[in-house]
């Protein structure tokens, strides 16, 4: 889905819930990753691989200007003999550390595998964001959650291209922006370090 397409889904989507979910979990996405200086891991479930939001995060990332949105994509049967970037399999969990963030992205809940997997991940420090499963024990581990429950209005993949789109809108104000929250800044600096007015 292009540009186009995400901001014509937004326009349809105006009013619903949809737009502010998608962006504070989007918002907590990019938060962890950015403040944290990368370390972003995804990981979907063996059924379900989300290869194409990796995609997606990888084209945002370089679109913002935010390398640090780039996921390294971990995949359950990764072989060796596959493409660098679908070659990491799920012993990169186990290196999983603080400041690192794996999003899980799941239609239902994992397995207990999985599920053991990210309790480490998160035993390790790390933050474990969620995306799709609207219960259970992902859920409950999470820090963040986003649930796409089944019947829904939109499907997990349309949610996906929605959370990819605005986590890769640029957050950093604009140099304009910058400036007038300087200038109150010097407004207000000097006027608490300026001389007290005489009285007569």
């Amino acid at each position: 889905m292009d540009a186009v397409r995400v901001a014509l889904l937004r326009e349809v989507l105006a009013g619903t819930e949809w737009l502010g979910a998608t962006r504070r979990f989007a918002g907590a996405l990019r938060s962890s990753a950015v403040s944290h200086g990368g370390g972003l891991l995804l990981v979907g479930t063996p059924a379900y691989e989300p290869w194409h939001l990796a995609a997606h995060l990888v084209d945002e990332a370089a679109w913002s200007g935010t390398p640090e949105l780039a996921p390294t994509l971990v995949r359950h049967d990764a072989r060796a003999s596959d493409p660098a970037h679908l070659a990491v399999g799920l012993g990169r969990l186990a290196a999983a550390r603080r400041g690192e963030t794996l999003l899980v992205v799941s239609p239902d809940e994992p397995g207990a595998p999985l599920l053991e997997r990210v309790h480490d991940v998160r035993r390790a420090g790390a933050t474990v964001l969620a995306l799709g499963a609207d219960e259970g024990e992902l859920t409950a581990m999470a820090h963040e959650t986003l649930a796409v429950p089944k019947g829904a209005e939109l499907d997990l993949d349309t949610v996906q291209h929605l959370v990819s789109a605005a986590a890769g809108e640029n957050a950093v104000p604009s140099p304009r922006s910058r400036r007038r929250l300087r200038d109150r800044l010097a407004r207000l600096a000097e006027s608490l370090t300026a001389p007290p007015p005489a009285r007569w």
